[in-house]
């Protein structure tokens, strides 16, 4: 009987919601309309050369990488050192968005990662991207560019260590399940799995090679003129790899990332959906008001410090965009140290990203990793603010 009440619960609320829905109303209806054009954005954007690669490189993972292998160098028994440093460098070197970097956290997740360096991982991806930290300094400040590239690499080593400690006992187990795993069978050189990868992470990185600044050195610009011949490149070799392995390989291959895009775009594009219709676009507004969150992050207040915090973490920021953005609210009043905390906080963290996340490793963790980073990026925001005075 509980849970017919129940039922009869949420069909009462869903037909109040629609009852009452405010169609007809501007800012609704604009907040709309901004939902699904933020949505058709992330698709042509995102999804086919962001995405799509990051799966199949998640896939690829889990199919010719052995565990053992990943266990060796991620694993709960890892060296520390080791595994924090693989973590962080690995993710950094991609420099993907935060939604790009879930697919290939579920990758060595289920291969069998320790909660830690994965999650050092999950952050250092979409955070210490070298080019973000670079532009930072050049239009935001060097202080601020010195501050975000410190803040992010800490960050991704604190975070993952005060997630091994947080869940240590259930880390220990794992540990403890993994003494007796085999030693992994070899069944080509390691040199030929590098540069199968090599070319995946080519064509994830050069695909997605970002438009010159005016102030651009020109090795990028070269790199960017000539971004789609490298990719194509990297595409050929890709192929020619892929035609030497077994069928059995390739298929296998193509299943599991079959089996990651099941699992998470769905949820990537409900995440956006519901991001747009609160948040908007950059330069555009959704259902809250633009000059809210500009009130809010006024100033250098512990409250504008963890508003600017918690506003990143659930806005979606593409890779790059999050610097305009606080350039505009800098212009409009923001402090430096709400600044600091947004910019630590917005780009490793999303409304859709947290969903994913909370899919593959569980609500209580996903909301401990979520904090711990609003908290880590506000208490490191007010601390710079008072620096800057």
């Amino acid at each position: 009987m509980k849970n017919e009440w129940k039922k009869l619960f949420l069909l009462l609320t869903v037909f109040a919601a629609c009852f009452f829905l405010p169609v007809g109303a501007l800012r609704f209806d604009n907040a709309v309309m901004e939902s699904l054009h933020l949505l058709k954005w992330y698709a042509r954007e995102h999804v086919l050369l962001c995405l799509v690669p990051a799966i199949f490189i998640a896939g690829a993972i889990g199919v010719f990488i052995s565990q053992a292998a990943v266990m060796k160098y991620l694993g709960a028994r890892a060296n520390k050192v080791l595994a924090y440093g693989v973590a962080s460098v690995s993710g950094s070197i991609l420099a993907v968005c935060s939604c790009t970097i879930l697919p290939l956290f579920a990758g060595i997740w289920k291969m069998g990662a320790g909660l830690g360096p994965a999650c050092a991982f999950l952050y250092s991806g979409p955070a210490i991207n070298i080019l973000a930290i670079i532009l930072t300094a050049r239009i935001l400040g060097l202080p601020l560019g010195i501050a975000r590239a410190v803040g992010a690499i800490g960050f991704s080593i604190v975070i993952g260590l005060l997630m091994h400690l947080i869940y240590r006992k259930e880390e220990q187990e794992k540990a403890n399940g993994q003494i007796a795993m085999p030693e992994p069978q070899v069944l080509r050189p390691l040199w030929q799995n590098a540069l199968f990868f090599a070319v995946m992470i080519g064509i994830l990185v050069f695909a997605n090679w970002g438009r010159p600044t005016a102030d651009s050195h020109s090795l990028w610009s070269s790199i960017y003129s000539a971004k789609w011949y490298i990719t194509g490149l990297c595409l050929v070799l890709l192929v020619l790899f892929t035609l030497k392995r077994t069928a059995d390989e390739t298929r296998e291959w193509f299943n599991t990332s079959w089996g990651f895009a099941k699992q998470i775009l769905p949820l990537l594009f409900f995440g956006v959906l519901v991001a747009g219709f609160l948040l908007g676009r950059p330069d555009h507004e959704g259902l809250i008001p633009s000059q809210w969150i500009t009130r809010l992050v006024g100033g250098n207040s512990f409250g504008a410090n963890l508003f600017a915090s918690v506003a990143g973490a659930f806005m979606y920021f593409a890779t790059l965009t999050e610097v305009p953005i606080v350039q505009g609210l800098i212009g409009s009043g923001m402090g430096q140290g709400p600044a600091l905390a947004l910019l630590l906080a917005g780009p490793a963290l999303s409304l859709p990203n947290m969903l994913v996340i909370r899919s593959i490793m569980g609500t209580q963790k996903t909301i401990v990793f979520v904090s711990l980073v609003i908290v880590m990026a506000t208490i490191s925001g007010m601390i710079f603010g008072a620096v800057r005075g």
